[in-house]
């Protein structure tokens, strides 16, 4: 896939870069990390510059975000998981996936948007569940081209430090996704327990008033 992917940076420039990111975010499985982090690695050895680069790749993202946007809009979560059950070998999903990022969604809301555009996985499929919502077009927008914006940056720059170890930042990747799965799963166990012990204080208190 490696090859794939350096062989669309070094015939098409920024337009490839532009056109692998969007197609990420339709194709989630297409790992983002390799994407970008060869990406910056090619700006040592081609014209393209870390910013250009960066430039290119958050405009795909929010080019395939959107066109999830409109997916989640358009379609009923009874149809889109019939979709994803009948294609999903073709599309590389599984219905789970989508019910993931839509529980996110449920939990956190619009900054959800904001927050899993930094989670793998989830960074592309958050934007179904946004528009299924309707959420806000502009928020929408502003929330996913900073969130891209941070993603791209962070992994284009370790890219063109790294040079020709580009790669050696994918294992660290995968230990990311799980310390960022970790971290979110005690967040809402935390969450879960404040809030219980909130309720709790609140019936006592009721109970005295009356």
């Amino acid at each position: 896939m490696e090859e794939w992917i350096y062989s669309i940076m070094d015939s098409f420039g920024y337009a490839g870069i532009f056109l692998l990111i969007a197609v990420e975010n339709l194709f989630p499985p297409i790992p983002s990390e390799v994407i970008l982090t060869l990406g910056g690695f090619m700006t040592t050895t081609t014209s393209m510059t870390v910013l250009g680069a960066i430039i290119a790749a958050t405009a795909g993202s929010v080019a395939g975000a959107l066109c999830l946007y409109g997916v989640g809009r358009i379609l009923s979560a009874e149809r889109l998981g019939e979709i994803v059950t009948r294609y999903g070998k073709v599309l590389r999903l599984k219905p789970e996936d989508i019910k993931k990022a839509e529980a996110w969604f449920a939990r956190h809301g619009t900054w959800t948007v904001l927050l899993g555009r930094l989670v793998p996985l989830i960074r592309s499929l958050i934007s179904i569940p946004a528009g299924s919502a309707k959420m806000n077009l502009v928020s929408f927008l502003l929330l996913t081209t900073l969130g891209s914006l941070i993603w791209n940056t962070a992994l284009v720059y370790v890219g063109s430090i790294l040079g020709n170890s580009w790669d050696s930042v994918l294992a660290y990747m995968d230990m990311y996704s799980n310390v960022v799965y970790a971290m979110l799963a005690l967040g809402m166990l935390v969450f879960a327990a404040v809030f219980y012990r909130y309720r709790i204080a609140k019936k006592k208190v009721t109970r005295t008033d009356g």
